[in-house]
């Protein structure tokens, strides 16, 4: 098993697009990139804290590659808007990925290579995980336990349609 984190806005969405896939084993909520230890759902939200909402995404690499787990990333939020993803704005909703090795890295800076020679102008911070800190637990599987609410059926369910639209190779 391997993990990495990333982060695209919402934790909410995130978690929701990576639990679709296939040789994805967990798929964690929590905050990530900054300088406070321990902070709160509340204390990320002023955007002071420097932390972004993440999802630790533990994954068998034997099946699901690194490469997929990147195009899911980038096709299920806007890479291209710095600190922000639609109407969530602050650097806690920074595009972020936060790997665990070497060898992360260097398949990470690839595919974001591919992605900027190509025109695309992502703002994405790529970085190695310093700390995790999971979500408290009422974000752990919020879509799952709230897909009824305003926010689920129109922001977070998009996404996921999206990625089963463009990825049924990918999915459970």
């Amino acid at each position: 098993m391997e993990t990495i984190y990333f982060g695209g806005g919402c934790f909410w969405c995130t978690e929701a697009v990576f639990k679709l896939l296939r040789g994805v084993s967990a798929v964690m909520p929590g905050y990530a990139g900054g300088d406070k230890k321990f902070p709160t759902y509340e204390q990320v939200q002023t955007g002071e804290t420097g932390h972004a909402e993440v999802v630790r995404v533990d994954y068998d690499p034997e099946q699901i590659k690194l490469e997929d787990l990147l195009a899911v990333f980038f096709a299920s939020h806007d890479a291209t808007t710095l600190n922000r993803q639609g109407d969530d704005i602050g650097t806690q909703y920074r595009s972020i990925i936060l790997y665990s090795d070497k060898k992360q890295k260097e398949i990470v800076e690839k595919h974001l290579k591919h992605l900027l020679d190509a025109g695309e102008p992502i703002v994405t911070k790529v970085k190695l995980i310093d700390r995790f800190y999971r979500a408290e637990k009422e974000h752990l599987n919020y879509y799952h336990h709230n897909s009824d609410n305003v926010y689920s059926q129109n922001v977070i369910q998009t996404k996921v349609e999206k990625v089963q639209n463009l990825f049924p190779r990918l999915l459970k």
